[in-house]
């Protein structure tokens, strides 16, 4: 039986962790960096370089790499695959282009710096892939993974995961010098490259047609629990598999959570996998911290100091140009390539690896594994400055500053121009009555002058501005923008500042209709609905219905549709962070029953039909039969 000091052995190193955590991300947030660079901190302070508070940086890699797995399995569940299909310009064009530019240029850098051939290419190699981990937790603090420039980023860190089975297969042949090792190679990597897509065919056909009846199964048992296992066997599983045939384990992790991504159970996977995530993704940044061979930084200080910086600088322009080669503006590219100039994960792999076949000696392997990992530590630092940068080039320069707003004294302030605000506008000043109109879009206000509307240029979700707008004097505050963040922090704003200003508010969906209900603003309407109506209205008249009966008809659809939109803001709070959960919820649905179920025409159809349609009621039994008494 063991002995309690062998049950307390792990406890030291996970409260050695847990306490760094703790104490430097909340320090290094406070001082307004990414959380990655608390954790990267941290690691050199624990680790072997610091107070050796835990000796061995390996120690903890093998369970912190999962962390990342648990990352692209995440990513995956909130990627469709149609999604993936649109990309494939950036995955194959642009991902392709970054690596072996990059490669190239960092490849010389290192063959200037005396390196032989073969090591140039595999430090050039090694310092183009970017850090998955590092660039993904950007773009999610930023909330930018769904904007362009993220999802070119992301297509990037796809390609250099699925390029990993060539890089690994090339080592062998740069450490070979004759003839018969090249023929060798070549079998070799022909008969990898087809393990790996064997894998990826098996991971496809079993997650398309085994996963979906497995997790209902799990789902009956009605064990919470058991389906959180579930879910990490199946990420687990899956990135087992990839490794063993030579591709990445987050590569797997990303192909099983794109499998799942259209599944009934994808949001509650995915809430059970996000507690994993986020402790050993910050696990991971720590073993890249502890990584750090600081006895080695101190004596190469200025060559490592030089060969980092330019190593960034390089990169971020490279992938910038790629960027706008591809269609990026130039400040998506400047900050989709400052995400991504730090080294990979991938360059504490390929590095040791050339180590043992030698293609790298062991003193230019350890500088090249400490200019990667200082890579890592700067870089959020440089993408942060670059932002503020950016931000106040944008405030500055690029953008005029705000309007001083005149004699605001209008019984009414609009917040948005728009085409919506615009036709608003239209109605009030027919009636004469005075308007104030705000808006932070540069050419809504050029536009504004073929109106004969003053509107002035002015940010609505700050107070200031709307001071100084009048909203304190306004009776009636109308929000007509398209954000729907930005609209609910204006209510907050404008409920808690002005409480005697009325709110109306233009939603654009369901979803904010309902969060604005729930701020108890005083009216609300959906932009297309009553164009709808009208439309639908319209419709019936042409087809022969009585202008009057039309008109009852939109009419009683109308207080229907309310009726139900009450009833859904009673229901299930939404979730804002997870605009897809809020919309699976209130999802439409037919106000009048129809009178014949849907009719598929092609297999496909009905296949998608089945899956929307309700199943049939149980039929009752028979009555038993009663004996003739006569």
């Amino acid at each position: 039986m063991a002995s309690t000091a062998d049950h307390a052995s792990f406890l030291p190193p996970v409260l050695t962790f847990l306490s760094a955590a703790v104490i430097g991300v909340p320090i290094v947030r406070m001082l307004g960096q990414s959380a990655v660079l608390g954790y990267l901190a941290a690691g050199v302070v624990i680790g072997p370089s610091g107070l050796s508070l835990i000796p061995e940086a390996e120690t903890a890699r093998s369970v912190s790499e999962l962390g990342v797995v648990l990352l692209l399995f995440i990513i995956g569940l909130e990627l469709e695959i149609s999604r993936l299909i649109s990309l494939r310009r950036d995955i194959l064009g642009l991902g392709t282009l970054q690596l072996v530019t990059c490669a190239a240029a960092l490849g010389g850098l290192a063959m200037l710096g005396g390196l032989a051939p073969a090591a140039s290419v595999v430090v050039g190699i090694a310092l183009a892939l970017s850090a998955t981990a590092v660039a993904l937790q950007l773009l999610q603090e930023r909330r930018d993974l769904g904007a362009p420039y993220g999802q070119r980023a992301f297509a990037i860190l796809l390609f250099q995961d699925l390029s990993i089975v060539a890089i690994l297969a090339l080592l062998p042949l740069l450490a070979s010098t004759g003839t018969s090792a090249g023929e060798n190679w070549l079998s070799e990597a022909l008969s990898s490259t087809g393990s790996a897509v064997a894998a990826v065919v098996a991971a496809v056909v079993v997650g398309r047609y085994g996963l979906n009846p497995f997790f209902r199964l799990l789902a009956a048992s009605g064990a919470r629990e058991v389906m959180t296992a579930a879910a990490l066997l199946v990420v687990l599983g899956t990135a087992l598999l990839m490794e063993h045939v030579g591709l990445s384990m987050a590569m797997g992790a990303f192909l099983a959570g794109l499998l799942l991504a259209e599944s009934n159970f994808r949001h509650q996977l995915e809430a059970d996998i996000e507690p994993f995530r986020g402790m050993l993704l910050g696990l991971f940044f720590m073993s890249v911290g502890m990584s750090i061979d600081v006895a080695l930084v101190r004596a190469h200080w200025l060559g490592l100091s030089a060969a980092m910086v330019s190593a960034i600088l390089l990169k971020t322009t490279i992938v910038a140009g790629l960027f706008r080669l591809f269609g990026s503006p130039w400040l998506d590219a400047l900050r989709g390539a400052a995400v991504l100039a730090p080294a990979g994960e991938f360059a504490f792999v390929l590095l040791p690896v050339a180590g043992e076949l030698g293609i790298v000696d062991g003193a230019a392997g350890r500088l090249a594994i400490a200019l990667a990992a200082l890579t890592m530590l700067v870089g959020p630092l440089a993408a942060k400055g670059l932002d503020g940068f950016l931000a106040r080039r944008r405030t500055g320069a690029l953008e005029p500053a705000y309007d001083v707003i005149e004699n605001a004294e209008a019984r009414v302030l609009v917040v948005g121009f728009g085409r919506f605000g615009q036709i608003l506008n239209q109605v009030l000043l027919a009636q004469g009555i005075s308007v104030t109109v705000i808006d932070k879009d540069v050419e809504q206000i050029r536009s504004a002058a073929r109106f004969g509307f003053r509107v002035y240029y002015g940010d609505g979700t700050r107070l200031d501005v709307l001071r100084a707008a009048g909203a304190g004097r306004a009776e009636l505050i109308c929000i007509c923008i398209d954000d729907p963040e930005e609209t609910l922090k204006i209510i907050d704003l404008v409920h808690a500042e002005f409480p005697s200003a009325r709110t109306y508010v233009r939603a654009f969906d369901r979803v904010q209709a309902i969060e604005a209900m729930n701020r108890d603003v005083d009216f609300v309407i959906r932009e297309t609905v009553e164009s709808a109506l009208a439309f639908g209205r319209a419709t019936l008249e042409a087809l022969g219905v009585a202008a009057a009966e039309a008109a009852g008809i939109a009419d009683d659809v109308r207080k229907r549709d309310v009726a139900r939109l009450v009833l859904q803001q009673a229901g299930e709070p939404l979730d804002r962070s997870d605009p897809m959960r809020s919309l699976v919820r209130i999802k439409p649905e037919p106000l009048t029953t129809p009178k014949r179920s849907s009719r598929a025409l092609t297999a496909e159809t009905q296949d998608i039909i089945a899956k929307e349609r309700p199943a049939p009621p149980e039929p009752e039994p028979a009555p038993e039969p009663v004996a003739d008494d006569a």
